[in-house]
């Protein structure tokens, strides 16, 4: 290891249902963990409700617009265009005109799949559209890799839910409306240390 060794952190997404938390993979995946970290920290995921829930396959979470639990463009919505945030190794990133940040894919390291309990980055199938939208997957979800070539789904994981991977796949399971909770499930808050 380096001296600049980058910190392992944690993020803690407390829920009206409970509380769970992730490692995040700062170290492998610093530029998607950086802009996590700065959205989660900043306050922009509180309150915010889980827009889409699909049990079996994940739990999709981060539009700003599902502050309305029932907001028809709830799956659309995203940081800020062209604000910035620090990459764990230190690098300051400009988001895109919709909000986007670079796509970590194709390096060996990031051959992370998409297996139970891991966060992963949501986005629209085109190159630098994540945002602030990701989900957990509550299956092991192998055809959303990037490295998986059944489809031409390129979804990074970033993190792994550590704690009350229980919760999360209740959360998963709560009866739905075309995958939307008819009782809404809102995110207190979404901290990292």
């Amino acid at each position: 290891r380096s001296k600049t060794a980058i910190m392992p952190a944690t993020a803690v997404f407390t829920t009206t249902m409970g509380t769970f938390e992730a490692e995040l993979y700062t170290e492998i995946m610093p530029i998607t963990c950086g802009n996590f970290i700065d959205l989660a920290n900043s306050g922009f995921y509180d309150d915010i409700h889980f827009h889409r829930v699909i049990p079996n396959f994940m739990c999709q979470f981060g539009c700003p617009y599902a502050k309305d639990p029932n907001s028809r463009r709830a799956g659309t919505g995203g940081p800020d265009p062209g604000t910035t945030f620090k990459s764990c190794d230190g690098t300051t990133y400009k988001r895109t005109h919709d909000g986007g940040i670079p796509d970590e894919v194709g390096k060996e390291e990031q051959k992370l799949t998409n297996a139970v309990g891991t966060l992963s980055m949501a986005n629209t199938g085109q190159p630098q559209s994540g945002g602030s939208q990701f989900f957990i997957n509550t299956n092991h979800n192998s055809f959303l890799d990037w490295f998986d070539r059944q489809t031409e789904s390129a979804h990074p994981v970033f993190g792994k839910v550590n704690k009350g991977l229980d919760l999360v796949e209740r959360i998963s399971k709560v009866r739905t409306r075309n995958d939307n909770p008819l009782e809404p499930v809102k995110m207190i808050s979404v901290r990292v240390h």
